[in-house]
This record gives structure tokens, C-alpha cells and sequence, in this order.
């Protein structure tokens, strides 16, 4: 991990900057209804398939309406574009998933919580890759596509 990533560790391991943070950056009606005072901090040491650790990173829940609000922090000193972090945010957030299912987190019928992921960057150039995978994917053929959907669909 790089020197400034441990001040940021730290930085964000209190809940009122994470708060701070989110009141800060988050320009959305539903920040209101967030309620801070359950703000608590998650087990983020997570192994992949792969057998790779992922430690570094820091996860936060907070009670959103009825439900919990999961807060993901990526927290790499980020301070070069990286055209992909879309797809390492997917994994991590799936890596996350997997253990709340694992640890029965979700119950049978329950849907998986909403993730808000957030990624640190500080670099000088504006940040230009893609906040969405559907701009990294090449489109499906329509046979392809069609075949896709109905796979999927439950209307059978």
C-alpha cells in the first residue's frame, strides 16, 4: 500500500468523516434520509475464487429507510486514470456479496443490499474512464442478445 494510503485508512476509519464525506460529495434527495447515527464500520478482509486477499479496502453500513446502506471505499491511493476500475469495483462489490451470503447476512427471499462504491482519486488530470461496464462491453449481436434475455427471463 503507498504512504498516503495508510493516512487514508485512517482518515476514513472515523465515522463522522465518512459522514462528512457523504453529506460532502453525495448530491442525491436519499442522503437525507441516511441515518448517521447507525454509521458502523464492516469486515473488509475478503478472499477471492483466486485466493487473492483483498485488505486494503474499507467498508462502511449505515441504516438507509428500512434497510442497510453498504458504503464501499476503495481506498488505493489512486492518482492515475485507470480505464477498468469499473470492473475492479464489480469484483469487490461481488466479493462482498458472496460473504454476506456466506455469513447469512441475506436471508431466503431477501434482496442483497445496495452498494455505494467510492473511489479515491486525487490526480491532476479530470477523471475520464468509464463509471458504467455497458461503455467497456462490446454490444451483443441480436441473436446473442435475444438469446441472453430469454435465459434469463422467468416468463417461461
Amino acid at each position: 500500500m503507498a504512504e498516503h494510503d495508510q493516512s487514508y485508512k485512517q482518515f476514513f476509519s472515523n465515522p463522522r468523516m465518512v459522514e462528512d464525506l457523504l453529506r460532502g460529495y453525495v448530491k442525491q434527495d436519499w442522503i437525507k434520509r441516511v441515518d448517521f447515527s447507525t454509521l458502523e464500520r464492516v469486515p473488509a478482509s475478503f478472499v477471492s475464487d483466486d485466493l487473492k486477499q483483498r485488505v486494503e479496502d474499507m467498508i462502511w453500513r449505515v441504516r438507509l429507510d428500512d434497510g442497510w446502506l453498504y458504503i464501499y471505499i476503495l481506498l488505493e491511493f489512486q492518482f492515475t486514470v485507470d480505464r477498468f476500475m469499473v470492473v475492479r469495483m464489480l469484483t469487490y462489490i461481488g466479493l462482498l456479496y458472496q460473504d454476506l451470503i456466506k455469513r447469512r447476512q441475506v436471508k431466503e427471499g431477501e434482496f442483497l443490499p445496495p452498494v455505494l462504491p467510492l473511489v479515491l482519486y486525487n490526480g491532476r488530470t479530470p477523471w475520464k474512464a468509464p463509471l458504467d461496464l455497458e461503455k467497456l462491453v462490446a454490444p451483443a449481436p441480436g441473436k446473442l442478445k435475444e438469446a441472453g434475455e430469454s435465459a434469463l427471463s422467468t416468463d417461461r
